[in-house]
C-alpha cells in the first residue's frame, strides 16, 4: 500500500505511531513496578494496551491508501477498543476511590457499557460524536474522583492524574474542532490532539506510578483487605 497524499494525514499517522510506542513504554514500566496492587496495575495496563492498539489502527487508517471497505473495517476494532478502554479507565478510578471489591463489581457493567457504545457507533450515524460524549462523561467522572483524592490526600499522585485527565479533555476538545497548526510540518486537529495526548499519557503514567509506591494510598478496610496476593485481571 502507498502512503496517503495528504501531509496532515501523514503527520496524524506519525503521531499515532509515536503515541502507540509511548503507551507500550508506560505499560511496561507499570507492569515491572515491584510495588503496588497487581489487580490495579493490571487494569491500567489494559487501558494503555488498548490505547496502543487504537493508535496503531489509527496510524494505519490515516497513513495508508486503501479501499473504503478496508478503512471502514479498521474503525470497528478501533471503536470497540476505545469503548473498552474508557470503561476500564473508570474502573481504575473507582479502585483508587473505593477499593478493589467495588471496582471488581464494576468490571462487567463497565465492559457492557463499552460494548453498548460500540453498538451505537455501528447502528447510528455520527459515531465520532457519540464517542466524544461518552468519553467526556467518563473522564469528567474520573476527574472528579482524582480531584477529591488529591484534595483529601488519600492517594499520592492523584493530583497529577487529575491534571492528565484535564489534558485529555482538552485534547478531545481540540479533536472536535477544526484547529490546524504548522510547526515545520502541518498538523490538523487530529495531529494536535495526538500531541496533547502524548503529554497527557506521560503525566498519567507518572501519577499512576507515584500511587504504586509503598504507603502511597490511604486505603479503606475494603481495599486493604484485598491488597495482598491479588492477581491482575485477564
Amino acid at each position: 500500500m502507498d502512503l496517503v497524499a495528504s501531509p496532515t494525514e501523514i503527520t496524524t499517522s506519525a503521531t499515532d505511531t509515536v503515541l502507540a510506542i509511548e503507551c507500550v513504554v508506560v505499560l511496561v514500566c507499570l507492569w515491572r513496578t515491584p510495588t503496588g496492587d497487581r489487580w490495579r496495575i493490571g487494569v491500567w495496563c489494559w487501558v494503555f494496551g488498548l490505547l496502543a492498539l487504537v493508535s496503531v489502527l489509527g496510524s494505519v487508517a490515516h497513513g495508508l491508501e486503501m479501499p473504503y471497505s478496508l478503512r471502514a473495517a479498521l474503525w470497528k476494532p478501533l471503536y470497540l477498543s476505545l469503548g473498552l478502554l474508557v470503561a476500564l479507565f473508570l474502573v481504575g478510578a473507582f479502585f483508587d476511590w473505593r477499593g478493589r471489591i467495588v471496582a471488581g463489581r464494576l468490571v462487567p457493567g463497565s465492559l457492557g457499557v463499552g460494548a453498548v457504545f460500540f453498538g451505537l457507533t455501528e447502528f447510528l450515524d455520527g459515531g465520532f460524536v457519540i464517542f466524544l460524549v461518552y468519553e467526556a462523561v467518563a473522564l469528567a467522572g474520573a476527574l472528579a474522583i482524582y480531584s477529591f483524592l488529591a484534595a483529601t490526600h488519600r492517594l499520592k499522585g492523584a493530583g497529577i492524574v487529575a491534571v492528565a485527565i484535564f489534558l485529555n479533555l482538552a485534547a478531545a476538545a481540540v479533536q472536535a474542532s477544526s484547529l490546524s497548526v504548522t510547526v515545520w510540518v502541518s498538523f490538523d486537529h487530529n495531529g494536535v490532539f495526538h500531541l496533547i495526548q502524548m503529554l497527557a499519557i506521560a503525566v498519567l503514567g507518572l501519577g499512576l506510578y507515584l500511587g504504586l509506591k509503598p504507603g502511597a494510598q490511604r486505603v479503606n478496610n475494603e481495599s486493604s483487605g484485598a491488597a495482598n496476593g491479588s492477581q491482575p485481571i485477564s
